[in-house]
């Protein structure tokens, strides 16, 4: 796509799942790339797996790569990740908010802690990134462009997840906010909006038939997107073929969010 040889890329959460196919897909593309990931102790051995993987592919293409650990949720985390990703890099071109996580529970129920720690990662660390990208486009007086991994729950109600549904939909407007702020001094802000995807994190449904059939048949095209599908659509969006869009969620949705009860005609008659 044009426009992204040799651009400087820093993607949240990108070891695994749909973070690692936008790794892969802007170093395809030529771009240079950060690979952020967080890693508790328990699941240090298992992330450093997923991030080899994701580095060797990166590699494979020739481009500069750089491995950046830290917690979005931590302010102080975002800030080091940057410095260290613009002096690694040389600079930043595209920042990618793909870190996200959720937790399950009936909305009475849900410890608190539980909902801030979602709205910490999801949206508050969403913004101390876009934060800290817009800073340094300002200061190096160039254009950049910042694209949110969202997702079909900004605007589709998720009962039982209200911790995400709600920093989904904080991201939208996130999106939209930052967008028009900044759309003066030629930085772009896009989100995409994945539907159900295949993804390590969904191995529970995706591997047993009857969830996989329950989740698909809500889905108008009748399968689950790829984390490859998104990465494409990401990449679109960071490229100057797309460089009149600003402001906007593009959702890889299958057709989710067009109301897929409504296929069969209801009639008042």
């Amino acid at each position: 796509m044009e426009g992204l040889r040799g651009k400087n890329v820093l993607v949240t959460g990108g070891s695994t799942g749909i973070g690692q196919s936008i790794a892969i897909r802007f170093a395809q593309e030529g771009s240079n790339v950060a690979i952020n990931y967080r890693s508790s102790l328990e699941e240090a051995k298992k992330t450093e797996e997923m991030v080899q993987v994701c580095i060797r592919r990166v590699r494979e293409c020739g481009v500069k790569d750089l491995l950046v650990k830290g917690d979005v949720s931590k302010e102080e985390e975002i800030v080091r990740m940057f410095e260290t990703t613009i002096e690694g890099l040389g600079g930043l071109d595209i920042l990618v908010n793909n870190a996200g996580i959720q937790t399950s529970g009936a909305s009475d129920e849900i410890e608190i802690e539980s909902f801030d720690r979602v709205i910490a990662v999801n949206l508050r660390g969403a913004y101390i990134c876009a934060r800290e990208a817009i800073k340094h486009f300002l200061a190096q007086d160039k254009e950049g462009v910042i694209i949110n991994v969202s997702s079909v729950h900004q605007i589709i109600p998720k009962p039982k997840y209200i911790g995400y549904s709600a920093s989904k939909g904080g991201m939208q407007n996130l999106t939209r906010t930052l967008a028009l702020e900044y759309a003066g001094k030629n930085i772009r802000v896009n989100s995409v909006g994945p539907g159900a995807t295949i993804t390590p994190i969904n191995r529970a449904w995706i591997d047993d038939p009857e969830k996989r059939a329950e989740v698909e048949k809500h889905i108008p095209m009748g399968r689950a997107g790829t984390s490859e599908e998104m990465a494409a659509v990401t990449a679109f969006l960071a490229s100057d073929e797309a460089a009149y869009i600003t402001g906007q969620t593009l959702f890889v949705d299958g057709g989710l969010t067009l109301y897929p009860d409504f296929r069969s005609a209801w009639s008042s008659e």
